[in-house]
């Protein structure tokens, strides 16, 4: 299992190592180290966890040609390392499953899922998830604020993915909806405090913004 996990790291620091919109090297390493954390705290399968973990935005579909095409890029490196067929039915199974896409994410229908999923969202919460979401604005080009642009209340995947924002809309697009939408009791935990560093850091934005600060 180490040995497996080991290559997981390697093939992820390889693929995602200079990634530059936020969900590089360092981003899986974080979520890595959550899950880790949920898994211990929740009794959910360590080794699942950790390697779905690693492995997760190797099949991101912004980072793929298409969500299918990042799916089978996972495929084909679990069964050149000889991942057990159970695991990677799992992983495969997870991976699939656990982004947001508008809001439109499926049900986990695993313990590890819904930990590996938590450990996702919370890298997008909190001091971190402010600074990646700037990153991210950043890098497909959206502006940090337009009082013009008004936050949408309901998206498909596709206008979640393609239409208009800005970063500080999308913390109302999607990041202040994630603490309600964590699956474990720990995750739970966890996201309460990141979930007030946004709120703190908005309400500063405002307040700046507008001369008063």
């Amino acid at each position: 299992m180490n040995k497996i996990l080991e290559a997981a790291e390697n093939y992820a620091k390889a693929v995602l190592g200079y990634e530059g919109s936020g969900h590089d090297w360092w981003h899986i390493y974080r979520v890595n180290k959550l899950a880790c954390s949920i898994a211990r705290e929740e009794g959910a399968n360590l080794f699942i966890c950790s390697l779905a973990a690693l492995l997760h935005d190797i099949a991101d579909e912004k980072l793929n040609g298409s969500e299918e095409e990042g799916l089978q890029k996972v495929e084909r490196w679990l069964k050149e390392n000889d991942v057990p067929a159970h695991v990677s039915t799992e992983v495969l199974n997870i991976i699939s499953t656990m982004s947001y896409k508008g809001g439109n994410t499926g049900l986990m229908s695993s313990l590890e899922g819904k930990v590996v999923q938590d450990a996702d969202r919370l890298d997008a919460i909190g001091a971190i998830g402010i600074a990646r979401t700037f990153v991210y604005s950043g890098h497909i080009g959206q502006l940090i604020y337009d009082p013009d642009i008004m936050v949408r209340s309901s998206m498909t995947k596709d206008e979640y993915r393609n239409g208009t924002s800005t970063a500080v809309n999308h913390f109302y697009e999607k990041l202040l909806k994630l603490k309600s939408r964590m699956n474990t009791e720990y995750g739970k935990k966890l996201a309460a405090r990141r979930h007030e560093e946004m709120e703190h850091f908005l309400g500063v934005f405002f307040e700046e913004w507008e001369g008063r600060r």
